[in-house]
């Protein structure tokens, strides 16, 4: 790394403003990441309550495949090899409550077998599937730091499963699931409200899981995020908490106007050859930035594409060990569960972290239940108004879920240690996530996968990356964005861009 002596602020210590951070600084930029909270991860985080940890980010790890596109990208930013790795047999399962149980398996060839035994019936579809997940295991996605010709080679020999993903993007996943009779199989890819998902989505992720490139890691996204943080600093870059940016600074110019810095919440003021928004994209176009930098392509973006909902989690600190539970579970219930006065579920997804040592004692376990809503102005109204009602309605959600688990595990009420309940109003107050969104933009048949706008008409030396510059969002989204972003940024400013 050879100091070029221009520097980055960069607004936000989530995935994609650590991965920008660690590119910029490698690229011989001064690096200072500003994250308001306590801690680096963002979206991407869990949480200790007495004895046990909890997750609320990490599913599975795109990029542990070593032979992978995305495992490479992974090793320019942290070492891999320093994860444990976990392959979850299962995808997940679903049941009812009158015993009917589908299981997904990870392994396509078992799955296709204890389908078709399910559901004869649909047999057609069901090979078809199949198909498709062992079509597509191999599917490389183009680097969205390269060009069309530099993709080249990634695109010819994507060629063959192009009109199959062409298809598969364009319906919903709650359509895709018509073409099943069985009831728990539309169910599965129905899939409440992720049924508008575009059906590409779905089958990726069973394809990605059942060739060993993504699995769980051990610690969740805090031990991805961690090695990330400790990468920078070892680099030289920086990464201050409790530094909560305020607005963007601007200079004038004849043509374009240019970021120039940043000036935090108590005054201070922090000069940059250049600003990254790796924070609430919302935010910071009609915030920080005062709406000022917008056209009708960026205002349809953000009165039009629709958000990944928001969502409550019950998170229950168990002493028992539960190691002869499924991983992952949805029930569907007879009775919605209320969560909030316009939001009933009739399926809640429970995670029995039993595969993961780290997250709670020997002979106990840590269990999440993820309840969806996009009734996000309710909970934070209720918070910012009414703190004994906001703490009540914590508390019988907490109640309603704790039921939900006594009748799936009789006896599990008695051995709850820890309870805790966050909310929509938890995640916009710890990551400034509009309106409590889970992660960004749903990829949908109409929004795709296509990167959104990383620049602003009007404004040099500014970019965005993260999720609200490519729908669908999630961890891959850091080294997705961020890589081209500090690229574009090396070549306007005649810099060698040194990712390794």
């Amino acid at each position: 790394m050879n100091p070029n002596g221009k520097k980055i602020v960069i607004i936000g210590g989530g995935i994609a403003g650590l991965c920008a951070a660690v590119y910029a600084q490698k690229c011989g930029y001064q690096v200072e990441v500003l994250e308001m909270h306590d801690m680096a991860g963002g979206l991407a985080m869990s949480w200790r309550r007495g004895a046990y940890t909890f997750e609320t980010c990490l599913h599975w790890f795109f990029g542990s495949d070593p032979k992978g596109a995305m495992h490479a990208l992974w090793s320019e930013l942290f070492d891999l090899e320093k994860l444990t790795f976990v392959d979850l047999v299962e995808f997940g399962r679903l049941e009812t409550e009158d015993g009917d149980v589908l299981a997904i398996p990870t392994d396509v060839d078992r799955l296709e077998q204890e389908l078709l035994a399910r559901a004869p019936q649909d047999a057609k579809q069901i090979r078809r599937l199949a198909s498709a997940i062992r079509r597509l295991r191999g599917f490389k996605m183009p680097d969205p730091s390269k060009s069309w010709v530099g993709n080249a080679p990634t695109l010819l020999r994507d060629l063959p499963v192009l009109p199959l993903l062409r298809s598969l993007s364009r319906i919903t996943a709650r359509d895709y699931a018509q073409r099943f009779t069985d009831p728990l199989l539309r169910a599965f890819f129905a899939g409440g409200e992720m049924g508008g998902l575009s059906a590409i989505a779905l089958i990726l992720s069973l394809a990605w899981m059942g060739s060993g490139n993504a699995k769980y890691v051990t610690g969740g996204a805090q031990a991805i995020i961690r090695p990330i943080e400790e990468q920078l600093v070892r680099l030289g870059g920086r990464v201050r908490f409790g530094a909560k940016v305020d607005r963007i600074l601007i200079e004038s110019g004849v043509e374009n106007d240019a970021a120039v810095g940043v000036q935090l919440a108590g005054g201070e003021t922090i000069k940059a050859d250049w600003v990254i928004s790796a924070a609430d994209g919302h935010a910071t176009i009609y915030e920080l930035l005062g709406g000022k930098y917008v056209d009708a392509i960026i205002d349809n973006i953000y009165k039009t594409l629709e958000l990944f909902p928001s969502y409550l989690q019950v998170s229950l600190g168990v002493a028992l060990d539960l190691r002869d539970q499924p991983a992952t579970t949805t029930l569907m219930l007879k009775s919605p569960l209320q969560v909030d006065p316009d939001t009933g579920l009739s399926q809640v997804s429970f995670r029995i972290f039993h595969f993961d040592p780290a997250f709670a004692p020997a002979g106990k376990t840590a269990v999440t239940c993820f309840l969806p809503t996009r009734n996000f102005a309710y909970w934070a109204q209720l918070r910012a108004d009414h703190p004994e009602k906001y703490r009540a309605e914590k508390h019988r959600v907490a109640e309603a879920v704790i039921d939900v688990l006594e009748k799936r595990i009789p006896g599990v009420r008695a051995v709850v240690e820890v309870v805790d309940v966050a909310t929509p109003a938890s995640i916009f107050r710890y990551t400034g996530n509009w309106k409590g969104s889970m992660e960004g933009w749903l990829p949908t048949p109409r929004t795709g996968f296509k990167p959104l706008p990383t620049t602003l008409p009007g404004l040099r030396k500014f970019m965005m990356v993260g999720q609200w510059t490519i729908p669908g969002g999630g961890l891959p989204s850091g080294p997705m964005t961020a890589r081209p972003a500090v690229k574009a940024i090396c070549k306007e400013d005649h810099v060698a861009f040194t990712p390794r």
